[in-house]
């Protein structure tokens, strides 16, 4: 399998879809110099989930502290989904445009939307990807360094199978906040005991993101803002023009890869809520790298009448990798994959 495959893979496996299924990126931080529990006038829950949905801060710029603590195995091209803390710096005009810069050992990779074209560039290996957009098109991966768009996603997705309350409140980023929290209802079965999203008092946006696995107290992940500044953004951020020397290739317009490592199908959502299950197939075709990770190798067997694979885990998900080329995800127990796989 391919690394950049590889990589693709396991940030379902242990992220996005920990947060019930959404495919994408989200790590942990704790945002540094947070402060006393503020004083602000009481709010229902009610009221401050839609006071996020109708919130429209403007233009804005921010660092976001990414520490992922999930526990996922080291994948070759993608060390940002290993343990540790990542930065990154965001940007948005507000009305579509956006800019993130995430830091490495290797360099930095900028993601760079003017809402008609979407750049990816990694300085490691001086490549580009383009890609044309549609206005208000999410570009995958910039949610993950978007406490915002993570948080409202979250919220969007668990709110009708949660119970929803406000636990008091938060400095984040210097800026006072309500904890609005999403715990899952008696029915869903799921690893995770609760989400809970830092509020801004004012602008009512998400500031944190933080997901608590069932039995811990730490946060499994979390990402969120250390500072945020609400304003005008200079233009010129979410422009990008390729550096001499870089490989620009254009992505699929589909988003699917083509020829023999084209993918199977849409992937298939089993479920709602907080026990979503993603079922997918693996690229056809691809083989470990040298020194890679061999998927069949990972995890511990396991088998049914779905068939055999391996069942792999995080601290907020499992997934279970079949013989027969197909992966099953979700932030739920072994049984709720088998369920889904039998389907």
């Amino acid at each position: 399998m391919a690394a950049g495959t590889a990589g693709r893979l396991w940030a379902r496996i242990g992220t996005g879809v920990a947060i019930a299924g959404v495919v994408g990126l989200g790590l942990v931080a704790t945002p540094a110099g947070a402060g006393a529990a503020p004083e602000l006038p009481p709010v229902s829950p009610e009221d401050l989930v839609a006071s996020v949905e109708r919130a429209d801060p403007g233009p804005l710029n921010g660092t976001v502290e990414l520490d992922n603590a999930l526990g996922l195995p080291a994948i070759p091209g993608a060390p940002e989904l290993a343990n540790g803390t990542t930065e990154a710096r965001v940007w948005s005009d507000g009305e579509g445009k956006g800019r993130v810069a995430l830091a490495s050992d290797q360099g930095e990779k900028v993601l760079v939307s003017d809402g008609t074209t979407a750049w990816s560039y990694d300085s490691a290996d001086r490549t580009a990807t383009r890609k044309a957009v549609t206005p208000g098109e999410h570009r995958p991966g910039a949610g993950a360094a978007d406490p915002t768009r993570s948080a409202a996603g979250a919220i969007a997705h668990l709110r009708t199978t949660s119970t929803v309350t406000v636990d008091g409140t938060a400095e984040v980023a210097g800026r006072p906040a309500y904890e609005l929290v999403l715990a899952p209802k008696p029915t869903e079965r799921t690893l995770l005991r609760e989400v809970r999203i830092a509020v801004d008092a004012e602008k009512r946006i998400p500031l944190r993101l933080t997901v608590l696995a069932t039995g811990s107290a730490d946060p499994a992940f979390e990402v969120g803002f250390t500072d945020i500044t609400f304003g005008p953004q200079d233009a010129s951020l979410f422009t990008f023009t390729p550096p001499p020397g870089t490989t620009v290739t254009d992505a699929p317009q589909d988003g699917r890869e083509r020829g023999p490592r084209a993918r199977g199908g849409e992937p298939t959502v089993i479920g709602d809520g907080w026990d979503t299950v993603v079922v997918a197939q693996r690229p056809a075709g691809e083989q470990a790298p040298q020194g890679g990770p061999d998927l069949s190798r990972l995890g511990t067997p396991v088998s049914g009448s779905w068939g055999s694979g391996r069942l792999v885990t995080t601290a907020v998900a499992s997934a279970i990798v079949t013989d027969d080329g197909r992966v099953a995800a979700g932030a739920v127990p072994e049984q709720v994959l088998t369920e889904a796989l039998s389907r």
